[in-house]
């Protein structure tokens, strides 16, 4: 087992690692519309500032979305639904992993949406 970090992604606002790489997979944390660059939240809409930081972390572990193969995605409002299908299939194209969606109720730092994901990563 190995941590994923990079500063392409927003660094971990608590005791958690960015992403960790076991047995061929990669468990990303969940990534939140935060520029890594201020760790400040962009945006006040579903933005796609959320797949940018997903993607900064597939990248830092070797792999893309094309190997995704199942995402967990939080909405603090479910009416967001159809917006957030936009972006989130901007990013993946033909090859749709796994996916559950949820509306709760607060996310950190006031955001929208969280996305988690886990992906193959090749050896």
């Amino acid at each position: 087992m190995h941590s994923i970090s990079t500063e392409k992604a927003p660094a971990a606002i608590g005791p958690y690692s960015q992403g960790v790489v076991v047995n061929g997979l990669l468990f990303a944390s969940g990534q939140i519309a935060l520029s890594p660059e201020t760790g400040e939240l962009v945006g006040s809409t579903i933005e796609e500032q959320v797949m940018k930081n997903v993607g900064a972390l597939l990248t830092a572990a070797g792999t893309d979305f094309d190997h995704v193969v199942k995402t967990t995605c939080f909405l603090e409002d479910i009416a967001d639904f159809a917006k957030f299908n936009a972006v989130y299939a901007k990013s993946f194209g033909e090859k749709l992993p796994a996916r559950s969606a949820v509306g709760i109720d607060k996310l950190p730092k006031g955001a929208l949406i969280e996305v988690e994901v886990i992906a193959s990563v090749e050896d």
